[in-house]
């Protein structure tokens, strides 16, 4: 199996404090990868520092064969990336973002494949940022990351602020999307979504792997996503308690 991004005690810093601490991380070409743990524990550092919108302070960061680790500008070159709903220019409408980058609204319509209908772009595109709820902004920014066409999606937490029905047709059109060769990393909450849809994971805790979830396990979890729940939500809480220690 081709690997399509390989870190290798990769750390970051944000404000003058580590936040990632050499984190192995392997990916394989065409899956789709789950990052869990509580808040702060550094899944958003991780996706931002792959996409280019941070700095790695230390370690190897290899996509596609090529170390990019101090090439911030090809990594966000290699990588579509959901930037935050709420950071959205309110004076532009949805079609002029996809506009910006893809070339044209015809070209982005097309690269979005079936997420352009789970998310429901097409009402939105003569909507202004401005006028957007908060769901609305979370749909125009998903739509950003696969508007110019890249082979590997970073999403942070992707299922936030969407009704049921859109979450639903997003993960299904994200499952499509990576059976159709798209390698998609993921920041979640849902641990229903990581055992059910994605193909293998790691669990962060205060900047570290504290768990890395492999495809068998991840096999097993979908016949008992209760149970598999049961697990995580144990590891997540003891990581937490561990995480307060370091800092009392």
């Amino acid at each position: 199996m081709t690997t399509a991004i390989q870190l290798a005690g990769a750390s970051v810093d944000r404000s003058g404090t580590r936040v990632l601490h050499d984190v192995d991380l392997v990916v394989p070409a065409g899956s789709w990868f789950g990052l869990i743990g509580a808040n702060g524990s550094g899944k958003t550092s991780l996706l931002r520092a792959l996409a280019g919108r941070l700095p790695f302070a230390a370690g190897t960061c290899i996509i596609d064969g090529a170390d990019l680790v101090e090439n911030r500008m090809a990594r966000a070159q290699r990588f579509g990336f959901a930037p935050p709903g709420d950071r959205l220019p309110d004076a532009l409408r949805v079609r002029d973002l996809l506009e910006l980058v893809s070339g044209s609204i015809e070209t982005a319509c097309e690269r979005l494949g079936p997420v352009r209908a789970a998310l429901g772009i097409d009402p939105l595109l003569h909507k202004w940022v401005g006028d957007c709820s908060a769901g609305m902004r979370q749909r125009a920014a998903i739509a950003l990351a696969f508007a110019g066409s890249q082979s590997l999606v970073v999403l942070d937490e992707p299922f936030n602020w969407l009704d049921p029905v859109a979450a639903f047709d997003l993960r299904q059109a994200l499952r499509a999307l990576v059976d159709g060769g798209l390698t998609l990393l993921t920041a979640l909450h849902d641990l229903g979504t990581l055992a059910t849809a994605c193909d293998e994971g790691m669990m962060l805790a205060d900047g570290r792997v504290a768990l890395v979830i492999d495809r068998s396990t991840l096999a097993q979890a979908a016949q008992s996503p209760q149970a598999f729940e049961r697990r995580t939500i144990d590891l997540l809480r003891s990581g937490a308690e561990r995480d307060r220690g370091r800092r009392a």
